[in-house]
């Protein structure tokens, strides 16, 4: 088996994914952060404050729980749920952000810049400003801005600044744009905290390490609670940070993965996001990955109920695995995250936030097919407090 875990290359690339296609201005800021970025991983004294932070902050290791009355529910295999939804802010987004503001406060940064979809990576970026003395900026697509007004409230409470994007399709890929023309301005006082396992080197491999932890707990978890590693490991991908953060740990075992993307309203362009479904390589946001894409190589306008999810690229990793097999990738729609997230409430009293839906959702597929032996751990990527207004209204709630 490929060894993916010394992946990425000095470069920059997983397989023939990732790299920095970005404007020669920027290179050396790139080169910086990922000088600075490696320095840390040999400087006790940041993994010791990033690590009391994770625990006594965020309040590290989240649960590992067997969801009995799913599981019972549905018949078959045995649903255990990683609670990155009981984090400090609400989901799996604070576990890079603290390490993102702690090297940018080391690097002498002024301020803390990012986009946002769903808001769970702005609200932890603004956390994570506010917890290391920084300012922060986060752009938000308008869409996105009104449906997670809850989320708009928190980051400026935090004191970030919150820039709407109007342009475009108004959603992530817009706000991405938005806040990478602002950095190519202020890259000198300012840290690009990428809210995913995107864009150009050394950001995937960085995010993806501050992520890692979720699987480390995860392997130590279920080894002491079940005896034995799990069949199977499920998380949603959009860009897909909480995916690769579950998946790391595991990739030399032999557990099959499930990486599930948002089949939206239909599989007709613009009205989904599954990249690795029916995307093609291209070059997006200073990385060469796969791409919902044009003829022309522009990226095509995309959908999703979940905003996390709603992005025409992927993380470059999350491409490599495809094209070796290593992960399996599969969709679930609106209507299925929209029933996963009633039937998790209903079963257990936990509210998973729209994109942990869709992961739950493929576990609501496939656990009915599994003898009872089996174990699936589903990765709830945050909590659904901030989409209970949006699903109420779908589904037509009387209140």
């Amino acid at each position: 088996m490929k060894n993916f875990k010394k992946l990425p290359n000095k470069k920059g690339f997983f397989g023939r994914y990732g790299g920095q296609f970005v404007p020669p201005q920027l290179l050396p800021a790139l080169k910086e952060i990922d000088q600075a970025y490696r320095a840390t991983k040999k400087d006790s004294s940041f993994q010791k404050e990033l690590n009391q932070l994770l625990r006594d902050y965020v309040g590290r290791p989240s649960p590992l729980y067997l969801a009995k009355n799913l599981s019972k529910k549905l018949g078959g295999a045995q649903i255990y749920l990683k609670r990155e939804d009981l984090n400090h802010t609400g989901a799996h987004k604070i576990n890079h952000t603290l390490g993102e503001g702690l090297l940018a406060k080391k690097m002498g940064k002024q301020k803390l810049l990012a986009e946002t979809g769903a808001g769970q990576h702005g609200v932890a970026l603004a956390t994570a400003a506010a917890i290391v003395g920084l300012q922060c900026e986060i752009h938000m697509g308008e869409i996105d801005y009104h449906k997670q007004r809850p989320n708009v409230v928190r980051m400026k409470l935090l004191g970030a600044k919150v820039v709407k994007v109007s342009r475009g399709g108004r959603c992530l890929k817009d706000a991405v744009d938005s806040a990478f023309g602002t950095y190519l301005k202020e890259y000198q006082k300012t840290f690009f905290g990428i809210g995913s396992v995107v864009g150009p080197h050394p950001y995937p491999m960085m995010i993806r390490d501050f992520q890692a932890v979720v699987g480390r707990e995860t392997k130590q978890q279920i080894k002491k609670q079940a005896g034995r590693l799990p069949d199977y490991l499920i998380a949603c991908v959009g860009g897909g940070s909480n995916a690769i953060g579950l998946f790391h740990e595991f990739l030399p075992d032999e557990v099959k993965m499930i990486g599930v993307e948002p089949a939206g309203k239909s599989l007709k362009p613009g009205q989904h996001a599954a990249t690795l479904t029916l995307g093609h390589p291209g070059t997006i946001h200073g990385m060469f990955t796969y791409l919902l894409q044009y003829k022309q190589g522009e990226p095509l306008p995309v959908h999703s109920i979940a905003s996390g999810l709603d992005y025409p690229g992927v993380g470059p990793a999350h491409s490599d695995f495809k094209d070796q097999g290593r992960v399996e990738y599969t969709t679930a729609n609106d209507q299925e995250a929209l029933e996963a997230f009633q039937l998790l409430s209903k079963t257990e009293g936990i509210s998973p936030a729209l994109e942990s839906s869709h992961a739950l959702a493929e576990a609501v597929k496939l656990a009915p097919q599994l003898a009872k032996e089996k174990i699936i751990i589903v990765n709830l990527s945050g909590r659904g407090d901030k989409d209970v207004d949006f699903v109420a209204e779908r589904i037509k709630l009387r209140v």
